[in-house]
């Protein structure tokens, strides 16, 4: 795939590491490339970052035709620039791209996309142990029409935004509020796909957790109400007596890639690990009993999330004291150390640029 680089005229200057936060601040390029039914995928290039125009019709504004993707650059302590398991996010877009009838890419010319992008903003990732480069790779349907039809024309975009440490004051267990009125997404709609209507639909249960004092909420399933899905925009899992558990991947849950890769090392480790239905009323239980031990989120932004309290119909259960449990500590250390290159990856997850 021939990609075409045009460069900006106007070079940012890098803000200080210390106070990049998190999706504020963008680098000076980004990546776009032009999709049509009659001629597929054209016109690759990187352009000088900017805004960009759509017709009022677009199917994106009316019909929710977009799909995403969070991944991250890491620098090590040697200077190298490199990239988590990107090929799992390519696929997770593309699976994304196929349950919301959009085009699918070309995996090597999605990667070649991906890296080429991060070598021309590569002065942007930052250099400090915990910050990173935050790439996100978006896709839509841009066709000019208001019909309900499969799209005819579409748009894929990457950004980048670099952003500082998740856990800039050390790791932090949050409150979590398990939700029993909104549901995310049932098996067979879109909980499986990457797309921002779910993030959408999650937004009311999440301001009312808010509101109440929580971070974020734990989802239920949608149909029976009873089992635990995911923790807003994270996977979840649960150490029960003994035994790591999370929720089975059953078509309405996001498969994780730091979930994938967490449950990788865990088996590493020894402990034995169970994907399967976990009901709230087998996990209050094991609150009230004194059998959870642990329990974390897993995601691209804070990697591992320890969970310190939960809350479910108004009653309150703390969870290890409210501190990080050795467990969600020790997968952490690792990813992380694998991420920036202080730990040997012999799971080959690695791709530098």
């Amino acid at each position: 795939m021939e990609i075409k680089i045009t460069k900006t005229q106007s070079p940012k200057t890098m803000p200080a590491e210390d106070t990049l936060g998190f999706g504020k601040f963008f680098t000076d390029h980004m990546f776009i490339m032009d999709f049509d039914r009659q001629i597929g995928w054209h016109n690759a290039r990187i352009v000088p970052f900017g805004y960009i125009s759509i017709h009022p019709a677009s199917t994106v504004l009316h019909y929710g035709a977009e799909i995403f993707e969070g991944l991250k650059a890491y620098r090590t302590e040697k200077g190298d620039i490199q990239l988590f398991r990107p090929m799992e996010n390519i696929k997770r877009m593309n699976n994304s791209a196929n349950r919301m009838c959009l085009p699918e890419i070309d995996e090597n010319d999605f990667l070649q996309a991906l890296t080429t992008f991060v070598d021309v903003e590569r002065d942007f990732v930052p250099h400090s142990f915990g910050t990173s480069l935050y790439l996100r790779p978006y896709l839509f349907g841009n066709d000019e029409s208001l019909g309900v039809h499969t799209v005819q024309r579409a748009t894929f975009i990457i950004i980048a935004s670099p952003s500082g440490s998740y856990y800039k004051e050390g790791i932090n267990p949050v409150k979590i509020m398990i939700e029993s009125q909104d549901v995310r997404a049932v098996k067979g709609g879109t909980g499986e796909a990457k797309c921002g209507g779910n993030y959408a639909a999650s937004n009311r249960a999440g301001e009312r957790a808010s509101q109440k004092g929580y971070s974020q909420v734990l989802w239920l399933d949608g149909v029976h109400r009873k089992y635990i899905e995911e923790v807003g925009a994270m996977n979840v899992m649960f150490k029960i007596d003994g035994e790591i558990v999370t929720p089975a991947l059953n078509g309405s849950i996001l498969p994780g890639i730091t979930r994938k890769s967490c449950i990788e090392v865990l088996k590493d480790m020894g402990y034995k690990v169970s994907e399967r239905l976990l009901s709230v009323d087998e996990l209050v239980e094991a609150l009230e009993n004194g059998k959870l031990e642990e329990a974390w989120g897993t995601g691209t932004a804070a990697v591992v999330s320890p969970i310190g309290r939960f809350c479910y119909q108004d009653k309150e259960y703390d969870v290890n004291g409210g501190k990080i449990g050795d467990v969600a500590k020790k997968l952490y250390d690792t990813l992380t150390g694998i991420q920036w290159g202080k730990v040997e990856d012999k799971y080959n997850w690695i791709y530098k640029i």
